[in-house]
């Protein structure tokens, strides 16, 4: 149990997590992670019958991963100290764990939210559309992406190698899990109205900000894959039809203006693509993913030769297009020309010589990635 400044609710935590695993016949013990209360928090639990850890660094990360770096179970169970969480629940969770579950998080939507224990926002907005954004990418069947009650075993723990010191920690316990392959299951728990007599630590625009910054930072395809895929096809599409002449669309009619618009948007989708790519080969080189056979499949063809041919390609291209945009001003006396025409060979010229420099310098920032930068001896 993290805890900061909890003293009226911290001895009936207590209480109720050793009565749980006293009626369930579990053996176990129960540690306050104390991240520096200066109400007596410390004595209360101490008297309770808690083992009080104390966390200097502050951050509600830091204290979940200080008090469970101290846990000496093979089972490991979190949840705040604030009395909204049932620690009677405990056994459903060390059931599932001993079935072989590796993570098996609370689902407060389906046991139900007492009146007055969750905000409306948070209720209605917040956590339903943050659980549903966490289930769309990284395709997992949560329920309830940040309920708090949540229990994993210390070897699924020790996979995980969580990094984060604040609110994040719930969402990277999660997103690691369903990333590493771990088993994931849910129990319906439920939630109860905080026994506090102060506003609570969570501040829910601030942290639903973190946690949403955190899971599209774990998810290039959908951060920059995607987005850069569609705004490149977006792009080519309406350039393509641009190039032959103007394009008319009812009252409007579109022209050299938006196909310049069109290259910028091949050129920032590329950019956003590249980067997909590179930032998920990082993640699994780090250790931060596991390999996927898919992704592996196909990365292989991502050569820095291959790279290098593409890109020499289209600069080739953007200079033909470029010295043919010469001619053309050279056929008209090298005067005065009308852009409406010089432009649908300069706008593709510009951005061939852009997209195959951008890609050989992409594909040289691959090979650099790719080094075995190992020191051991072969």
């Amino acid at each position: 149990m993290p805890c900061l400044n909890e003293a009226l609710t911290i001895t009936g935590c207590v209480r109720e997590a050793m009565e749980a695993l006293a009626a369930a016949g579990i053996a176990g013990e129960v540690l306050v992670a104390d991240n520096g209360s200066t109400d007596g928090s410390q004595a209360l639990a101490t008297a309770a019958g808690a083992r009080v850890v104390p966390i200097a660094i502050k951050g509600y990360g830091n204290a979940l991963r200080g008090g469970i770096a101290a846990a000496r179970g093979r089972f490991i169970l979190m949840g705040d100290a604030d009395g909204s969480y049932h620690f009677g629940h405990l056994p459903r969770f060390v059931e599932r764990l001993r079935a072989g579950a590796d993570l098996v998080m609370g689902n407060r939507f389906l046991g139900g939210i007492e009146p007055g224990a969750m905000p409306w926002k948070n209720r209605h907005i917040g956590n339903p559309i943050l659980s549903f954004i966490g289930r769309l990418f990284f395709r997992t069947g949560i329920g309830d992406f940040h309920c708090g009650l949540r229990a994993f075993s210390a070897d699924a723990y020790r996979r995980m190698d969580l990094r984060t010191t604040g609110m994040e920690l719930a969402s990277e316990i999660v997103i690691k899990s369903v990333l590493f392959g771990l088993r994931v299951e849910e129990v319906p728990t439920i939630l109860r109205k905080d026994g506090r007599d102060r506003p609570p630590h969570l501040r829910p625009w601030r942290d639903g900000w973190r946690h949403l910054r955190f899971m599209l930072l774990f998810s290039p395809r959908w951060l920059f894959w995607y987005p850069g895929i569609l705004l490149m096809a977006v792009g080519l599409i309406l350039g393509a039809a641009l190039v032959p002449g103007p394009l008319p669309l009812g009252r409007i009619t579109l022209d050299v203006h938006t196909l310049l618009f069109a290259a910028v948007a091949v050129l920032i989708g590329f950019q956003a693509a590249s980067f997909a790519v590179l930032s998920k080969f990082f993640a699994i080189r780090a250790g931060l993913r596991r390999a996927e056979a898919g992704f592996d499949g196909w990365f292989r063809y991502l050569t820095l030769e291959a790279g290098l041919v593409c890109g020499s390609g289209l600069v080739a291209a953007g200079l033909g297009l470029s010295l043919g945009a010469v001619w053309f001003w050279g056929g008209q006396g090298f005067g005065r020309l009308q852009p409406a025409e010089t432009l649908r060979l300069v706008i593709p010229g510009a951005l061939c010589l852009v997209l195959g420099c951008q890609m050989i310098l992409t594909s040289f920032f691959l090979g650099v990635l790719r080094l075995d930068t190992r020191t051991d001896a072969a």
